[in-house]
């Protein structure tokens, strides 16, 4: 089949299923040209929740698709590619957690919504890289533990400088991956654009950026300021948006490196053979899905600086 003859049966199935399309930000540019919804993780499944289809189809990683189960347990989730796993996500095992957790009775655990239903389910409350520093602000201890990511920590800790951190040390290996030496090499073949990064990049490759967000909010940067051009850092998959709806702007890739091998699996030709199929259909028991659902709950109700 050709490419416009497989977007065609995508999008028949689509119809025939009631099946919603969500389609993370760093998915391949095809993928994200013909779903329905495009987004971070959290704001995807929070979407899905609250359309009238009956099947989410989840182009990104595992956690994600458990996400959406979470919030949609009456819904049919399909991840296209079950082997597209988060290697950050992966870095926080729930024994290790709980060990930790024994060695520090009674400080909560804030967890970055890239992690496991499991391990949402040990947490207290959850945050994603545009709430994080909300949500650290929210808790009444002065002492927490922050899961799986210490770049995102140590960002946060910055603006909250009364709280302790207990950082698990994990990190996403594409963000990991951009040096300084790269970012500098584009900041002196750019000297004008302005260099955005994601707080998951190393404290040393943010210290040199002209702003730190998540991806929603390069994407609101971008469009607001009078810049027009820009350093991106973050995985490459955000360029494609960032041009559709900038197309008088330039933005320029940080580093080669930011790309992520799970990110880019999600093919066309996989979204449609799950909705052929149905398959691979991912589930989280009801023991897991209501505690991790509650940490969730916990982050949506508070208030954003």
């Amino acid at each position: 089949m050709s490419s416009s003859e497989v977007q065609q049966a995508i999008r028949r199935l689509l119809k025939e299923r009631n099946a919603v399309l969500l389609a993370h930000n760093y998915m391949r540019d095809e993928v994200q040209a013909i779903a329905d919804i495009t987004g971070d993780s959290l704001q995807l499944s929070m979407e899905a929740a609250k359309t009238s289809a009956s099947v989410i189809v989840f182009c990104g990683v595992h956690f994600m698709a458990e996400s959406a189960a979470i919030l949609s347990p009456d819904k049919t989730v399909l991840l296209p590619r079950p082997d597209a796993g988060c290697p950050m996500a992966d870095m926080v095992d729930l024994t290790g957690l709980r060990e930790l957790k024994a060695r520090h009775p009674g400080v909560p655990v804030v967890t970055y919504v890239n992690s496991s239903a499991a391990v949402k389910a040990e947490s207290d409350i959850c945050c994603t890289s545009a709430n994080a520093v909300s949500v650290v602000k929210s808790l009444a201890a002065d002492r927490l533990i922050f899961v799986p990511d210490r770049n995102l920590g140590r960002w946060v800790a910055r603006f909250v400088p009364d709280k302790q951190f207990i950082f698990w040390e994990g990190y996403c290996p594409t963000h990991e991956r951009m040096t300084v030496e790269a970012v500098q090499e584009q900041q002196r073949e750019h000297p004008a654009a302005l260099f955005i990064c994601h707080p998951e990049c190393a404290p040393a490759v943010s210290a040199l950026a002209d702003h730190v967000c998540s991806t929603s909010g390069m994407y609101a940067y971008c469009k607001n300021s009078p810049a027009t051009t820009f350093i991106i850092g973050t995985e490459a998959g955000i360029l494609f948006k960032l041009r559709q709806d900038n197309p008088d702007k330039e933005f320029i890739l940080a580093s080669p490196a930011l790309i992520c091998p799970n990110m880019k699996l999600t093919s066309l030709e996989d979204v449609l053979l799950a909705l052929q199929t149905m398959q691979p259909v991912v589930t989280v028991p009801d023991e897991v899905r209501l505690k991790a659902k509650a940490a969730l709950d916990k982050m949506l109700a508070v208030p954003r600086d």
